[in-house]
């Protein structure tokens, strides 16, 4: 028996590597990628890549929906998109002379929006019920999507033509925002050889009523009220840096995150968990999920990012700065 099959949730989380292993036959290198995708499906959370062209973001996302099993859908996201291209619309048929509802391409498990950023803002409005609230209203009925939903969005974030910033209010609903970087030259001569010849399918291995479970075995995780109280002191550095000693981030944070990234880091610590195959959440896996949880969520003030202060190294200053709890382990447990 496996060290993992010996823990508490060890079965899970032997599945869940297993998943870990399928999606990387395909995926070459990006490891903190393909596990921050799944640590997101079991925090039913939205995740937003974002990288340079032609680093795999797309094809992690397709991969790891044949993976986990369930519908999938991509949408290139354009300039002339409009918001019945996503959702759906009315049609009027002249046969029958009623309107009959016609569903868009979100009524999946696993929903795509390649290159997020090149929809204009009525079609980004238009995904922030798809994302927070899970469902659509067409015509003044609501229509909920179907159980596991997630939007796995890219965006390219070097472009300036043709493209539109996500607004904060949506920016705010992915749980993660993930920097997808160039590969490593190993790893670009395992991509050639690869890739060069045919490449590599992904096998299934969990299906939608598993991955539920999955869910609600993360949800189940412990939390101690030290942990929780660590989270909270993390989201409240960035709204008065002052009294965490970090006067110096006064004029460079404008707003702080919001309540969603104390939620955000409390449910992404606890899938981390899991996938670790423990049932309780540790100061250390708050610590590795912060970055990707808090960075895209701080709102900088007009000087920071005149300097070019990026948000990810303001949350590892914070992280440097708030002390975690001190973990005691129970010899018995």
């Amino acid at each position: 028996m496996s060290v993992a099959e010996e823990l508490p949730g060890g079965n899970d989380a032997a599945l869940l590597r297993q998943s870990l292993d399928e999606v990387r036959r395909v995926i070459v290198g990006q490891d903190h990628m393909v596990e921050r995708l799944i640590v997101a499906l079991l925090a039913r959370g939205h995740c937003l890549l974002e990288g340079v062209p032609g680093v795999a973001k797309t094809l992690a996302a397709s991969t790891l929906a044949t993976v986990v099993g369930g519908t999938f859908a991509r949408i290139q996201f354009t300039p002339d998109l409009v918001p019945s291209d996503i959702i759906g619309t009315r049609v009027y048929h002249p046969s029958n002379e009623k309107f009959d509802v016609e569903l868009g391409p979100v009524f999946v498990n696993f929903l795509l929006a390649d290159e997020i950023n090149r929809a204009p803002a009525k079609v980004q409005s238009a995904l922030l019920e798809v994302m927070a609230e899970r469902q659509v209203t067409l015509a003044g009925v609501t229509h909920p999507l179907p159980k596991p939903f997630i939007v796995l969005a890219t965006q390219n974030p070097i472009e300036s033509e043709g493209v539109y910033p996500l607004p904060e209010v949506q920016r705010d609903r992915f749980l993660f925002r993930v920097r997808v970087p160039h590969p490593s030259a190993h790893e670009e001569l395992e991509i050639l050889h690869r890739m060069s010849v045919t490449p590599p399918v992904p096998e299934r291995v969990l299906d939608p009523d598993k991955l539920l479970a999955l869910q609600e075995a993360a949800e189940q995780v412990s939390v101690h009220q030290l942990v929780a109280d660590y989270v909270v002191r993390l989201v409240m550095s960035t709204r008065a840096p002052a009294e965490y000693g970090l006067a110096d981030l006064a004029e460079t944070i404008e707003i702080g995150v919001s309540p969603r990234a104390t939620l955000g880091l409390v449910a992404a610590g606890r899938a981390l968990a899991l996938l670790r195959g423990r049932d309780y959440l540790l100061p250390d896996d708050v610590r590795d999920v912060a970055v990707d949880v808090m960075a895209h969520r701080l709102m900088l003030t007009f000087d920071a990012l005149a300097d070019g202060v990026d948000p990810e190294q303001v949350v590892k200053q914070i992280l440097h700065a708030v002390p975690p709890p001190l973990v005691v382990w129970n010899q018995n447990r």
